[in-house]
């Protein structure tokens, strides 16, 4: 029994290894021990995992076979990549930088196209009888490159420098191109180019980019406002990343532009800072892209490399040809904007690498036999890509991969110490969160994560206060508090949870803040249930008792990634009170974290601040003039339900106060009700009296205010 049973665990381990579990198996302890061993070496893990695919594939030590199972979570991987390119774009940059993509792009796509085929037409095949065909598409292959690196840049959160903007976006335009070669070289070597070929791909084109741009972005929105769960949200986004990558194969393209445009259809419905982002990014870096990259670590062939001449040739000057194109095309583009070193460096480490489209490519003119009647006869199949540049080619994504690995992380690494060594010293932020068994806890944490800063950290202190010690009022809160820390986690955030037992709400809150310091109170009123506190009695004690705080009270209709307005309604002076730099900056985090347009209605002198500071920020915020608070009521009209709505209170006694603002929550409630909406009342200056302890109002300097201006400034400046 014990011989069959060691024969039976020994057979288990031939080569290639037929168990699935064990193939999975060993996929992941790859994906765990390549970076640990690397890090140490200072080598890209992207490098770890392709040279792994290698070893372990089947011209390494043959454990595993390239098997359609691989080659699906490739695929899943590949196109992740393109639809987090997609999705982490800043749109507002995206839409400044527009022309900046289309020149790199076209930079990225002819050099490489004139070099690589000077380079096939009289280098590599210049005794073809088809090389005008074989160059051309030769050429094409060297023209595209695949964002292999871009995990890297995401790693050190740089994703939203114009560089990887300008990078992922002119990767559409070069690809596009590229592939388009491709079919058109495909079809006149069947003998199809004619006017009804190229009528049949302009027209599916034109309905697969309508599809993708108006028809998803209406699919998702619907989706998300329906289903609140969070699996059936991320599993609908997967099925739509794939269901974009087969409509662009319909069309006639790579499946990869349609995830990336899918990424960018869906930009606006999932918030950077949410946690369905955060699972997207999360079982993409995980799991599916590490699978890819081993993938493509399988078809390395160190044999060919060695023993055919005609393969090292190949490889040499597809690479060398590569290589310097896209660097050419980098260095083009930085002269021509005027961007920095390190910003080269995130252009020419994400445009280097060559991966999906080159293997699409050379796949294709692989398969593409001129001679299938001789090849019927016995001969030998006359292709129009032959093995040697199949083979060349996998050296050069290996090589080319390597490179842009270590550039990118160069550049990635630059920029990112960069940004922290301009940031200003600020101390951490603490924010507490009341909450009852009536709060919409989901969307309140929503809202906080929507608020979160990159250059200042957050702390969350979530409260729940019950009366008296009743261990069934103790259980609930316990429970209401382990809700609030699940829904905080799936964004990676943790909380503080604070249970206290008090028949004075206001007197606990109060103490809790100014016994920890607390700069922000944020609370979720349920107008249904809560309408004798909504600026009633107790939200009125809470802004007397903490003046020192900022207070936002949020009324939840809407899920906040069905947004498509936040519509912010400011007092005349507003900007001449002490709070001001404060809530201005939370709300240009929410418009950059949720990617919503801003519109403001304000007076003409605080639009002349705020403008000042719009100019060096990437955030879609339009102005409009707005004399008089009272007259809030005329914008009834132009507000959809789709809109949220924010009003930036004051109170009595302040220069930016008006009376009408104690009308805001009952018209909110008449005119508004299907709007989610919110009220910032900001910090005031206050002092504390040494003799009784209390808050007073102290003079605003606004003198000073173009200090606060400068520092608002510099928030945004990176």
């Amino acid at each position: 029994m014990l011989y069959e049973f060691l024969t039976e665990f020994l057979t288990e381990f031939q080569t290639p290894l037929q168990n699935p579990v064990l193939q999975f198996s060993l996929i992941l302890f790859i994906i765990l021990f390549a970076p640990i061993l690397l890090n140490k070496l200072h080598i890209p893990h992207l490098i770890g995992l392709i040279i792994a695919g290698a070893l372990i594939g089947p011209f390494g030590f043959n454990f595993m076979l390239r098997d359609s199972s691989i080659q699906l979570y490739g695929t899943v991987g590949l196109l992740y990549i393109m639809f987090l390119a997609g999705l982490e774009i800043d749109m507002v940059d995206f839409k400044k930088n527009s022309g900046k993509s289309v020149v790199f792009g076209l930079f990225s796509f002819t050099v490489p196209m004139v070099l690589a085929f000077f380079a096939g037409y009289y280098l590599l095949f210049p005794s073809l009888e088809h090389k005008m065909a074989t160059s051309i598409l030769f050429a094409s292959m060297l023209a595209s490159h695949t964002l292999i690196t871009y995990p890297i840049v995401s790693k050190f959160g740089v994703t939203r420098n114009r560089a990887v903007g300008i990078t992922a976006s002119g990767t559409i335009i070069t690809d596009t191109l590229a592939l388009m070669i491709l079919a058109v070289i495909v079809a006149s070597t069947k003998g199809e180019l004619n006017t009804s070929f190229w009528s049949q791909l302009t027209i599916s084109l034109l309905i697969f980019g309508a599809i993708i741009i108006f028809l998803f972005p209406i699919l998702a929105r619907w989706f998300f406002k329906k289903y609140n769960d969070k699996i059936l949200q991320y599993i609908f986004v997967l099925a739509m990343v794939f269901l974009g990558a087969f409509l662009a194969e319909i069309a006639g393209i790579e499946g990869i532009i349609g995830a990336f445009l899918t990424g960018l259809s869906l930009n606006k419905l999932i918030p950077r800072t949410s946690s369905l982002m955060n699972r997207v990014e999360f079982v993409g870096n995980a799991l599916f892209i590490p699978i890819f990259l081993i993938g493509v670590g399988m078809l390395i062939n160190y044999q060919a490399f060695l023993s055919d001449r005609e393969t090292i040739i190949a490889g040499v000057v597809m690479t060398t040809v590569a290589i310097s194109a896209k660097f050419i095309a980098a260095w083009l583009t930085q002269k021509t904007f005027r961007m920095t070193r390190d910003e080269r460096r995130l252009i020419w480490g994400l445009s280097n690498s060559q991966a999906a489209a080159t293997l699409a490519v050379v796949m294709v003119g692989y398969n593409i036999i001129l001679n299938p009647e001789a090849v019927a006869a016995g001969a030998e199949p006359d292709r129009l890509l032959s093995e040697a540049i199949l083979n060349g080619s996998i050296l050069m994504i290996l090589i080319s991969c390597t490179i842009s690995s270590f550039v990118t992380q160069r550049g990635a690494k630059n920029i990112a110490l960069l940004n922290a060594a301009s940031e200003d010293e600020r101390n951490t932020e603490k924010m507490l969160m009341p909450i009852s068994a009536n709060t919409n806890i989901p969307e309140l944490i929503n809202l906080f994560n929507s608020f979160q800063s990159k250059n200042k950290k957050t702390d969350l202190y979530v409260m729940h206060i019950h009366k008296g010690n009743s261990p069934a009022n103790e259980k609930r809160g316990n429970q209401l508090l382990e809700t609030a820390a699940i829904d905080a986690s799936g964004a990676d955030n943790e909380i503080h949870k604070i249970l206290l037992a008090s028949y004075n709400k206001v007197e606990a809150i109060s103490n809790f803040v100014r016994e920890n310091n607390i700069t922000n109170i944020i609370m979720a009123i349920d107008n249904e249930t809560d309408t004798d506190v909504f600026c009633g009695p107790t939200i009125d004690a809470v802004l007397a008792r903490n003046p020192n705080c900022s207070i936002l009270l949020f009324k939840a209709v809407n899920r906040l990634i069905t947004l498509k307005r936040t519509i912010v309604i400011v007092p005349r002076y507003a900007e001449n009170e002490f709070g001001f730099a404060a809530w201005i900056t939370k709300l240009w985090d929410f418009a950059k974290n949720t990617g919503i347009k801003t519109l403001i209605y304000c007076h003409a002198e605080t639009m002349a601040y705020l403008q000042k500071v719009q100019t060096i920020m990437s955030i879609d915020v339009e102005f409009r003039i707005f004399d008089d608070f009272a007259d809030y009521l005329v914008l009834a009209r132009e507000v959809k339900n789709d809109d949220f709505l924010v009003f930036v209170m004051s109170q009595k006694d302040n220069e930016s106060y008006n009376p009408t603002m104690t009308k805001v929550p009952h018209s909110l409630r008449s005119y508004f009700p299907q709007n989610s909406a919110m009220l910032i009342f900001p910090t005031q200056v206050t002092k504390v009296s040494e003799d009784t302890g209390d808050f007073h109002s102290a003079v605003v300097n606004t003198s000073k205010f173009d200090d606060i201006t400068k520092s608002i400034t510099g928030i945004f400046r990176n």
